[in-house]
């Protein structure tokens, strides 16, 4: 066909594209299932056009239409990589693994439950060979998600909820395609009834072949833009060359899933990219990215629909039975999923609950699209597998796309109401009215300094402003004295509020480059759970969300275990420092949110909800200057060290701001303006680098801060150092129990314990000692110590205990203070120990 006329039909589709979104809106139907429709459309009229004796002038373009070089080839390897990595790319992938368990039984369970289904159910009641069966099952697997996630953003569905269907669209075309390739194998080799076990053995090795061949890509492609930081084109550039390059290593050298290995690159780059790319660039990267898959998205659909004419050719009347089963048994496997697995996940705790009608529309909304039409076209393609496999291949898989998207889709809204999932909760409703207040007190206050600034006739300012505050006070009211919603959604609502102001504040401070893209992404994943804990859970949810970026999780756990006992220090390193930087963030951000509570918050929802709201506010600012004055205390001098890469990077912002203006008013032309703009690149490029933290060194120097270790040498405090442990409790975490025999001694370095000796308790905190009287006296314990914060022990075994006593003045007054506190008479303690040959040696 020639260049010209492919070109003026493509140009043409897009032209169809940009009318089928406003259409879509218009009609309040799906835009894939608008796109499909029009693509049927214009397939149909170019087949009446050259069949029909009433006009031949539309003939050349209706022959053009159908001879279009469509081959299965172009959606698999040009259409779907774009979609997959767009995907992979704006996916909050931190929140995703909150709830991997729900994303991997409705991508991976589900698929292979409905593969399994709809193939068996056709054996039995079809002539085809089991193998052809299941391949129909994997084609017609495959969902499109697209119109349920965009509905439920339309109804401010949970964004839980959301993540989960969104997840399920990615990897679901992973498992199905995977799955495709592996039967349709099968089929080609005449394998008419291979064993499940031997089908479903080779999967694994699909899967593991395209998660590597994605892996390594990615990696070197990172490296590779992160090598031409400067030239933001070259980035976007090579980042377009990724997700082909990974899909064909795969597919063609490695023989592994090509589906598989373009989401491994994207979430390979999801989560380095940020780090290794400034803040601009990235988000320059994923526009682009967004507008590909726009247009790709939209061209799979209308080509694909362009195949439905053909596909469907040769349909005989007994076909429409075995389409009927394929919808029953389709239907009826994701049934089982959505009401027999997810809520078995929900009851064992492994899974959040999703609420009945929500898995009612999810059932409904199991559409399919382009990616079930493009693998039947692709065995209608192959030379290989018997005629008859392909004529009902191509009629199931294209009959029951249109089921879906003609029944389904139209009718999913109309689903939806029914369901009552499109009115907003009192909850949801109360907030929009607490947005409105919020807007127009802030758009009073501009107006009133613009009516200032410009010096405005003061008569139609009054007019003008009398009737705003009429509105404003109305607006006010709906949001504050709303009599259906309690006083605890009333505290709620303030939580999503502030929880919102901090994201804001993130988000500013990112765009102004005084915070990583690393960092800024962990901290929106905190402020994310806040807003989400406080929807769910209210202020226990929003106080729960909250502590987990205090506490220590199990990654820093391990680390600990592993500098401490393999004396591997690099993930205790990378991950202290993370949480260096990310508590001093937190406790600038929190700062920033005193206004707001002081002022938006108490105008709109009252003092009494404010004064709550601040004394959480204060709650967490202690929360977090406890942890941070913890890392001061064992790294002392790095804090000083981050705030001040924190001021240059503010001074550098606040710089590339004065020459943008001057070069807008005219004051710098456009080369030195360029110079100047070079220079502060450069100087960023060399801020951009975090402080080097020496673990073993602080460590020293947190025990010379000990006065319980004062009369120590250096010597002796360094191979002290060495032998201390290092132990992270979070608050409420269980340091001792009761009647057991006690082997270590522990240091308070930072953070409290509660000591509790029958129905007396007390309270220890920084440079004091637990835990030695039990060891000196040969009894069991008989106290039990407790966090009360999150706190840093430095823990010491009881032989190289023993021989500091013998040598520390110091420790031994402290054992003997204690012991007096506690009623106990120090004579009956063994101070002194058994003597081992091992006496002379200040070895700790």
């Amino acid at each position: 066909m020639d260049i010209v006329v492919i070109t003026t039909i493509i140009t043409s589709l897009f032209v169809v594209i940009g009318v089928a979104e406003p259409l879509a809106a218009r009609l309040r139907l799906p835009f894939s299932v608008i796109l499909a429709l029009l693509g049927i459309v214009i397939g149909l009229g170019a087949t009446f056009f050259l069949d029909t004796d009433l006009t031949d002038a539309l003939n050349p373009g209706a022959q053009a239409i159908i001879d279009l070089p469509i081959r299965s080839d172009v959606f698999l390897y040009v259409f779907l990589p774009t979609l997959l990595f767009q995907a992979t790319l704006g996916m909050n992938l931190r929140r995703m693994l909150d709830d991997w368990m729900p994303i991997l039984m409705m991508a991976i369970v589900a698929v292979i439950v409905a593969t399994l289904s709809i193939g068996y159910a056709l054996s039995w009641v079809s002539t085809l060979p089991l193998v052809a069966c299941l391949l129909i099952g994997s084609i017609v697997s495959t969902t499109d998600p697209s119109a349920v996630v965009s509905i439920f953003r339309s109804i401010s569905a949970p964004r839980r909820l959301s993540r989960i269907i969104e997840g399920e669209s990615l990897l679901n075309d992973a498992a199905a395609i995977a799955l495709f390739g592996l039967f349709m194998s099968f089929v080609m080799l005449g394998r008419p009834n291979p064993l499940l076990s031997e089908a479903l053995g080779q999967f694994p090795l699909l899967i593991v072949g395209g998660v590597l061949t994605g892996l390594l890509t990615a990696r070197m492609t990172v490296w590779l833009m992160a090598f031409v930081d400067r030239w933001e084109m070259a980035q976007v550039s090579i980042s377009v060359a990724l997700p082909y390059l990974a899909y064909i290593v795969a597919e063609q050298s490695v023989g592994a899933s090509g589906v598989i290995a373009v989401v491994a690159a994207g979430l390979t780059l999801n989560l380095t990219g940020p780090g290794r790319l400034s803040p601009v660039a990235w988000a320059n990267l994923q526009e682009v990215w967004d507008l590909l898959a726009h247009w790709a998205g939209a061209l799979i659909f209308i080509l694909a629909a362009l195949l439905i004419p053909r596909l469907l050719e040769g349909v005989q009347p007994s076909d429409l039975g075995l389409l009927a089963v394929v919808v029953l048994a389709a239907t009826l496997a994701r049934a089982a999923v959505l009401f027999g697995l997810l809520p078995l996940l929900t009851t064992i705790g492994v899974s959040p609950a999703v609420e009945r009608p929500y898995r009612t529309a999810m059932l409904w909304g199991g559409l399919r699209g382009a990616v079930t039409l493009a693998l039947a076209l692709a065995v209608t393609e192959s030379t290989h597998i018997p005629l008859e496999t392909k004529r009902l291949v191509g009629i199931l898989a294209t009959g029951f796309t249109l089921f879906t998207l003609v029944v389904q889709g139209t009718t999913l809204r109309t689903v939806i109401t029914k369901l009552g999932l499109d009115k907003l909760s009192p909850l949801d409703t109360a907030l929009s009215r607490q947005v409105v207040a919020v807007a127009l007190q802030s758009v009073r206050e501009d107006v009133a300094r613009t009516a200032e600034n410009y010096d405005l006739n003061h008569e139609i300012v009054r007019n003008e402003a009398k009737r705003f505050s009429e509105r404003l006070d109305e607006a006010v009211r709906d949001a504050e004295d709303s009599a259906e919603i309690l006083d605890r959604d009333r505290i709620t609502l303030g939580l999503i509020a502030l929880a919102g102001a901090e994201r804001d504040s993130v988000l500013a401070r990112m765009r102004e480059r005084t915070m990583s893209s690393v960092l800024s992404e962990k901290i929106l994943s905190d402020t994310d759970r806040l807003i989400e804990g406080a929807r769910t859970g209210g202020r226990i949810g929003y106080h729960r969300a909250s502590n987990r970026s205090v506490v220590y999780g199990k990654s820093f756990r391990i680390a600990v275990f592993l500098n401490n006992r393999l004396r591997i220090s690099f993930p205790l390193t990378r991950l202290t420092t993370d949480r260096f930087e990310r508590l001093l963030m937190q406790r600038l951000i929190l700062k920033d949110l005193d206004g707001f509570v002081r002022g938006r918050i108490r105008r709109i929802h009252g003092r009494r909800v404010a004064e709550l709201l601040d004394d959480l506010l204060a709650r967490r600012f202690d929360a977090v200057e406890t942890a941070l004055d913890g890392l001061r205390l064992q790294y002392p001098g790095y804090a000083e060290k981050l705030e001040r890469r924190f001021i240059r990077r503010t001074a550098l912002r606040l710089e590339e701001r004065e020459y943008t203006v001057m070069r807008e008013d005219g004051l710098v032309g456009e080369e030195l303006y360029s110079v100047l703009m070079q220079e502060v690149a450069a100087r960023r490029a060399m801020s951009e680098g975090r402080p080097v933290l020496d673990i073993a060194l602080k460590g020293r120097d947190l025990v010379r801060q000990f006065p319980l270790f004062s009369d120590l040498d250096k010597a002796s405090l360094r191979k002290l150092s060495r032998a201390l442990r290092t132990r992270h409790a979070n608050a409420g975490d269980t340091i001792i129990s009761k009647d057991e025999f006690a082997r270590s001694v522990f240091f308070i370095a930072s953070g409290a314990v509660e000591v509790e000796f029958g129905r007396h308790t007390s309270r220890l905190g920084r440079g004091e000692m637990f835990g030695q009287l039990a060891m000196l006296s040969k009894q069991p314990r008989r106290v039990s110590v407790r966090a009360l914060s999150p706190s840093t022990l430095l823990v010491l075994d009881e032989v190289r205990f023993r021989r500091l006593l013998r040598r520390s003045e110091a420790m031994r007054k402290s054992v003997k203070m204690s012991a007096n506190k506690r009623n106990i008479d120090p004579t009956v303690l063994d101070l002194d120990g058994p003597s081992d040959s091992s006496e002379k040696r200040p070895s700790y």
